[in-house]
Protein backbone atom coordinates (compact mmCIF):
# COMPACT_ATOMS: atom_id res chain seq x y z
CA UNK A 1 0.00 0.00 0.00
CA UNK A 2 1.74 3.45 -0.92
CA UNK A 3 1.54 6.49 1.19
CA UNK A 4 0.36 8.83 -1.08
CA UNK A 5 0.05 13.12 0.03
CA UNK A 6 -1.69 15.58 -1.93
CA UNK A 7 -0.42 19.31 -1.85
CA UNK A 8 -2.67 22.24 -3.21
CA UNK A 9 -2.07 25.52 -3.30
CA UNK A 10 -4.93 27.99 -3.12
CA UNK A 11 -5.68 31.77 -2.80
CA UNK A 12 -9.35 32.74 -2.19
CA UNK A 13 -10.24 29.59 -3.93
CA UNK A 14 -14.08 29.28 -1.57
CA UNK A 15 -16.09 28.28 -4.05
CA UNK A 16 -13.85 25.41 -5.91
CA UNK A 17 -11.68 24.00 -2.91
CA UNK A 18 -14.45 21.70 -1.34
CA UNK A 19 -14.94 20.23 -4.64
CA UNK A 20 -11.39 19.24 -5.01
CA UNK A 21 -10.85 17.82 -1.77
CA UNK A 22 -13.99 15.97 -1.91
CA UNK A 23 -13.25 14.63 -5.35
CA UNK A 24 -9.71 13.11 -4.35
CA UNK A 25 -9.86 9.37 -4.03
CA UNK A 26 -9.31 7.37 -0.90
CA UNK A 27 -6.54 6.33 -2.16
CA UNK A 28 -4.73 9.27 -0.40
CA UNK A 29 -3.25 9.70 2.99
CA UNK A 30 -3.56 13.06 3.50
CA UNK A 31 -4.62 16.05 1.60
CA UNK A 32 -3.02 19.30 2.40
CA UNK A 33 -4.78 22.79 1.68
CA UNK A 34 -2.18 25.25 1.18
CA UNK A 35 -3.96 28.85 1.36
CA UNK A 36 -1.47 31.34 -0.27
CA UNK A 37 -2.84 34.45 1.86
CA UNK A 38 -6.30 33.89 1.11
CA UNK A 39 -8.83 36.59 2.33
CA UNK A 40 -12.15 34.47 1.94
CA UNK A 41 -13.30 31.60 3.45
CA UNK A 42 -11.04 29.17 1.63
CA UNK A 43 -9.22 27.64 4.97
CA UNK A 44 -12.89 27.15 6.07
CA UNK A 45 -14.02 25.18 3.60
CA UNK A 46 -10.70 23.39 2.77
CA UNK A 47 -10.99 22.15 6.60
CA UNK A 48 -14.72 21.24 6.08
CA UNK A 49 -14.10 19.02 3.51
CA UNK A 50 -11.49 17.15 5.58
CA UNK A 51 -8.50 18.35 4.96
CA UNK A 52 -4.95 19.43 6.60
CA UNK A 53 -4.83 23.61 6.22
CA UNK A 54 -1.85 25.46 6.57
CA UNK A 55 -1.35 28.77 6.00
CA UNK A 56 1.28 30.62 3.85
CA UNK A 57 1.14 34.54 3.60
CA UNK A 58 3.79 34.89 1.12
CA UNK A 59 2.07 35.11 -2.19
CA UNK A 60 3.43 33.08 -4.71
CA UNK A 61 2.55 29.40 -6.23
CA UNK A 62 6.34 28.20 -5.06
CA UNK A 63 5.73 29.29 -1.38
CA UNK A 64 2.65 27.21 -1.02
CA UNK A 65 4.05 24.18 -2.58
CA UNK A 66 7.36 24.69 -0.72
CA UNK A 67 5.06 25.08 2.59
CA UNK A 68 3.40 22.04 1.98
CA UNK A 69 6.96 20.22 1.32
CA UNK A 70 8.11 21.53 4.53
CA UNK A 71 4.82 20.21 6.27
CA UNK A 72 5.58 16.77 4.87
CA UNK A 73 9.26 17.04 5.87
CA UNK A 74 8.58 17.56 9.44
CA UNK A 75 5.77 14.45 9.50
CA UNK A 76 7.37 11.21 11.28
CA UNK A 77 5.65 9.07 8.24
CA UNK A 78 6.73 9.93 5.04
CA UNK A 79 4.56 9.69 2.05
CA UNK A 80 6.12 7.70 -0.81
CA UNK A 81 4.56 9.63 -3.61
CA UNK A 82 3.64 13.38 -3.73
CA UNK A 83 0.78 14.84 -5.86
CA UNK A 84 0.55 18.50 -6.60
CA UNK A 85 -2.96 19.75 -7.82
CA UNK A 86 -4.34 22.98 -8.18
CA UNK A 87 -7.21 24.27 -6.34
CA UNK A 88 -9.85 25.72 -8.93
CA UNK A 89 -11.32 22.62 -9.99
CA UNK A 90 -9.90 23.01 -13.62
CA UNK A 91 -8.27 19.34 -12.71
CA UNK A 92 -10.56 16.41 -12.36
CA UNK A 93 -9.17 15.26 -9.11
CA UNK A 94 -10.78 11.41 -9.66
CA UNK A 95 -7.84 11.26 -12.00
CA UNK A 96 -5.44 11.01 -9.47
CA UNK A 97 -5.17 7.12 -9.68
CA UNK A 98 -4.54 7.45 -13.41
CA UNK A 99 -1.85 9.74 -12.11
CA UNK A 100 -0.16 7.65 -9.71
CA UNK A 101 -0.64 4.40 -11.89
CA UNK A 102 2.58 4.65 -13.88
CA UNK A 103 4.93 5.21 -11.04
CA UNK A 104 3.19 2.09 -8.41
CA UNK A 105 2.64 -0.35 -11.45
CA UNK A 106 6.26 0.96 -13.52
CA UNK A 107 8.20 2.31 -11.20
CA UNK A 108 8.19 5.89 -12.85
CA UNK A 109 9.64 8.61 -11.37
CA UNK A 110 7.66 11.21 -12.31
CA UNK A 111 4.11 11.70 -14.10
CA UNK A 112 2.70 14.67 -15.91
CA UNK A 113 -0.61 15.22 -16.48
CA UNK A 114 -1.04 16.40 -19.93
CA UNK A 115 -3.77 18.79 -20.85
CA UNK A 116 -4.62 17.59 -24.45
CA UNK A 117 -6.67 19.62 -26.52
CA UNK A 118 -9.38 16.48 -27.73
CA UNK A 119 -10.05 16.03 -23.38
CA UNK A 120 -10.07 20.11 -22.87
CA UNK A 121 -13.36 21.79 -22.37
CA UNK A 122 -13.74 25.04 -24.56
CA UNK A 123 -11.79 28.25 -23.29
CA UNK A 124 -10.49 26.23 -20.16
CA UNK A 125 -6.78 27.33 -21.48
CA UNK A 126 -6.28 30.86 -22.39
CA UNK A 127 -3.92 31.82 -25.24
CA UNK A 128 -1.04 32.79 -23.21
CA UNK A 129 -1.66 29.43 -21.18
CA UNK A 130 -0.89 27.18 -24.71
CA UNK A 131 1.25 29.70 -26.53
CA UNK A 132 3.40 29.71 -23.17
CA UNK A 133 3.05 25.91 -23.29
CA UNK A 134 3.96 25.53 -26.54
CA UNK A 135 6.86 27.70 -26.32
CA UNK A 136 8.34 26.36 -23.22
CA UNK A 137 7.59 22.38 -23.97
CA UNK A 138 9.35 23.43 -27.21
CA UNK A 139 12.32 24.84 -26.11
CA UNK A 140 12.52 21.80 -23.44
CA UNK A 141 12.58 19.77 -26.93
CA UNK A 142 15.26 21.48 -28.84
CA UNK A 143 17.84 21.85 -25.84
CA UNK A 144 17.26 18.76 -23.28
CA UNK A 145 15.79 16.53 -25.97
CA UNK A 146 12.38 16.18 -23.64
CA UNK A 147 9.31 14.94 -24.83
CA UNK A 148 7.36 16.84 -22.32
CA UNK A 149 4.24 18.63 -23.86
CA UNK A 150 2.54 20.58 -21.04
CA UNK A 151 3.70 22.34 -18.17
CA UNK A 152 0.53 20.56 -16.17
CA UNK A 153 -0.04 21.46 -12.80
CA UNK A 154 -1.44 18.20 -11.97
CA UNK A 155 1.42 15.96 -11.27
CA UNK A 156 2.59 13.04 -9.50
CA UNK A 157 6.67 12.45 -8.06
CA UNK A 158 8.28 9.81 -6.11
CA UNK A 159 8.83 11.60 -2.72
CA UNK A 160 12.29 10.72 -2.28
CA UNK A 161 13.04 12.37 -5.80
CA UNK A 162 11.16 15.65 -5.33
CA UNK A 163 13.36 16.17 -1.91
CA UNK A 164 16.49 15.36 -4.57
CA UNK A 165 15.40 18.74 -6.87
CA UNK A 166 15.56 20.58 -4.15
CA UNK A 167 12.75 23.29 -5.61
CA UNK A 168 13.52 26.81 -4.91
CA UNK A 169 10.97 28.57 -7.47
CA UNK A 170 8.92 30.49 -5.21
CA UNK A 171 6.35 32.00 -8.11
CA UNK A 172 5.43 30.83 -10.97
CA UNK A 173 8.43 28.70 -12.61
CA UNK A 174 7.81 26.16 -9.80
CA UNK A 175 6.19 23.64 -12.45
CA UNK A 176 9.14 24.08 -15.22
CA UNK A 177 11.90 24.28 -12.78
CA UNK A 178 10.50 20.84 -11.30
CA UNK A 179 10.84 19.54 -14.86
CA UNK A 180 13.73 20.74 -15.51
CA UNK A 181 15.47 19.34 -12.84
CA UNK A 182 14.36 16.45 -13.63
CA UNK A 183 15.35 16.20 -17.11
CA UNK A 184 19.22 16.87 -15.77
CA UNK A 185 18.67 13.98 -13.00
CA UNK A 186 17.88 11.54 -15.90
CA UNK A 187 14.81 10.80 -13.78
CA UNK A 188 11.98 8.22 -15.90
CA UNK A 189 8.87 10.48 -16.80
CA UNK A 190 5.85 9.75 -18.35
CA UNK A 191 2.58 12.14 -19.84
CA UNK A 192 -0.85 10.58 -19.05
CA UNK A 193 -3.76 12.66 -20.70
CA UNK A 194 -5.79 14.16 -18.71
CA UNK A 195 -9.28 16.15 -18.72
CA UNK A 196 -9.78 19.90 -18.27
CA UNK A 197 -12.51 22.12 -17.38
CA UNK A 198 -13.12 26.17 -17.13
CA UNK A 199 -11.91 26.34 -13.56
CA UNK A 200 -14.12 27.87 -10.97
CA UNK A 201 -13.41 31.91 -10.83
CA UNK A 202 -10.62 34.22 -12.10
CA UNK A 203 -6.96 32.70 -12.74
CA UNK A 204 -4.43 34.71 -10.78
CA UNK A 205 -2.01 34.23 -13.93
CA UNK A 206 -3.91 33.78 -16.89
CA UNK A 207 -6.76 35.94 -16.20
CA UNK A 208 -4.76 38.91 -15.70
CA UNK A 209 -2.19 40.49 -18.08
CA UNK A 210 0.58 40.95 -15.59
CA UNK A 211 0.41 37.71 -14.47
CA UNK A 212 0.93 36.25 -17.45
CA UNK A 213 3.56 38.13 -18.89
CA UNK A 214 5.14 37.07 -15.07
CA UNK A 215 4.71 34.04 -16.17
CA UNK A 216 6.26 33.73 -18.87
CA UNK A 217 9.46 35.60 -17.85
CA UNK A 218 9.78 33.06 -15.03
CA UNK A 219 9.10 30.20 -17.23
CA UNK A 220 11.51 31.23 -20.26
CA UNK A 221 14.15 32.25 -17.48
CA UNK A 222 14.52 28.92 -16.09
CA UNK A 223 14.99 27.43 -19.35
CA UNK A 224 17.42 29.74 -19.96
CA UNK A 225 18.82 29.64 -17.29
CA UNK A 226 19.44 25.50 -17.43
CA UNK A 227 20.67 25.43 -21.12
CA UNK A 228 23.52 27.14 -20.48
CA UNK A 229 24.42 25.18 -17.31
Amino acid sequence: MYNINVIIPAFNEEDSIGLVVGDIPDIVSEVIVVSNNSTDATETVAAAAGATVLAETRPGYGYACLKGMDYIAAKSEKPDIVVFLDGDYSDYPEQLKELVAPIIEKDIDFVIGARVKHLRENGSMTFPQRFGNKLATTLMRWFFNSRFTDLGPFRAIKYDRLLALNMEDKTYGWTVEMQLKALRKNYSYVEIPVKYRNRIGVSKVSGTVKGAIFAGIKILSWIFKYSFK
